[in-house]
């Protein structure tokens, strides 16, 4: 198996080759994907603050709660076109990774795999529902979950034909865009006007939002358990389960070529940075470029302004990829990054708590009230957080409390957790 230069005995249960209900071989991890991952949910708090802290259609309409200046707009500006996305697609393309890994240790130890695989999803289901319905409404456990029961299948495709797959695949979400606009014209309020609560909410709507949020646990329940269902329907019909499918698919092929595990050469991955930015951040360029032109209109947004975006994220996402493994190639002392790759899970569900103790009525009640620069020094401090308590546990403890819990759950029996 493909192994990057920098292995490290196996920490997590899922990560060893079992060899029978008590015990385990010692395997090793890669540890380049533990930093990507790391990486990629340190960005995601980034990309998803606005959600916490502002509303719902904040994270990609700038003037959908007032117009955007200054810093504020900067900020917005930045990580719509860096973040936003761009490492979901990433965690997407390393859980389809995480998929194959799981089939070839099981195979080595020669056992069946699809039995755990499937509880491990309708655990992670079952996690990403309360995480939805409970908690924040904007859950990516539960596409997961979803996507990664739909891929299982492909798995044992060679490369190649596996990134043809995903790539066909991921290409559908932005049609399903372009006709949705060309179908639903009322979805175009003129500027100041009409009330989309998903793009370009009216001042009641806003208010009932506010008032919904600045409440009590139960009051935030009847905003969150409509836009949850709404999220885990209607979204995830028309965008993720193509987007994460796909991702999935072609991330299986891109671990079996090595992409992840930082062996490929320099030039191979500075290939993968100059051509992912290169094409992606012109693509969202041009997608803000006209929806200022057009006054951030739904209708237009979903015909040009989406397809554009969604593409160049996608492109944006591997430069991303490239960029870490050269860093993983050059930069030896990544552990912090690497312990919150292994607890990823942990991390997300903390992110959740965190920001909703800070910006709900039921903690500090902070929802609407901190700019766009709180909020980024408010996610720049999770990751303080998080880089620290997360190389803290580890040394203490085999794997993250909730990856524990639910690898426990999976395989019907306790897994050790003390090192």
């Amino acid at each position: 198996m493909l192994r990057s230069g920098h292995a490290m005995p196996a920490s997590d249960p899922g990560d060893v080759i079992e060899t029978g209900t008590r015990g385990a071989q010692r395997a090793t991890r890669i540890i380049s994907l533990d930093i990507l991952r790391g990486v990629a949910v340190l960005a995601m708090i980034v990309a998803n603050i606005p959600l916490f802290a502002v509303g719902l259609a904040a994270q990609t309409n700038p003037n959908a709660y007032g117009v955007l200046r200054g810093l504020d707009w900067w900020i917005w500006f930045l990580t719509y076109t860096l973040v936003s996305g761009r490492f979901t697609a990433i965690f997407a393309m390393l859980f389809g990774a995480s998929i194959v890994i799981l089939d070839e240790r099981r195979a080595i130890a020669g056992l069946p795999v699809a039995r755990l695989h499937y509880r491990r999803m309708g655990a992670l289901g079952a996690l990403g529902l309360a995480h939805a319905y409970l908690i924040w409404w904007g859950d990516f456990l539960l596409p997961l979950a979803i996507c990664g029961a739909l891929v299982f299948s492909y798995r044992e495709l060679p490369p190649r034909r596996l990134l043809a797959l995903g790539t066909a695949i991921v290409l559908v979400a932005p049609l399903v865009s372009v006709a949705l606009g060309a179908s639903m014209p009322w979805w175009a309020p003129t500027p100041g006007g009409g009330d989309d609560p998903f793009w370009s909410p009216s001042p009641a709507t806003i208010a009932a939002e506010l008032a919904a949020y600045r409440g009590g646990w139960r009051d935030q329940m009847a905003h969150r358990v409509p836009t949850a269902y709404f999220m885990e329907t209607a979204h995830l019909g028309s965008r993720l389960i193509w987007q994460l499918g796909g991702l999935m698919i072609a991330g299986m092929g891109l671990y079996k070529l090595g992409v992840f595990s930082a062996i490929r050469s320099r030039r191979f991955y500075a290939a993968f940075v100059v051509l992912g930015f290169g094409l992606g951040v012109p693509s969202i360029l041009m997608a803000v470029a006209r929806s200022y032109r057009h006054h951030w209109q739904a209708r237009d947004f979903l015909l040009v302004g989406e397809p554009l975006s969604y593409l160049g994220g996608l492109f944006v996402g591997l430069g991303w990829v490239g960029l870490v493994m050269l860093l993983c190639q050059r930069a030896p002392r990544l552990a912090p990054l690497a312990a919150v790759g292994q607890m990823a899970l942990t991390n997300y569900l903390f992110q959740s708590l965190i920001c909703t103790s800070i910006f709900y009525g039921h903690g500090l009640g902070q929802f609407g009230r901190i700019d766009r620069v709180g909020q980024l020094a408010i996610a720049l401090g999770v990751w303080v957080i998080q880089l620290a308590a997360s190389s803290w546990w580890l040394k203490r403890f085999s794997v993250g409390p909730i990856e524990w819990a639910w690898r426990s759950a999976a395989s019907g029996r306790r897994l050790p957790l003390r090192r």
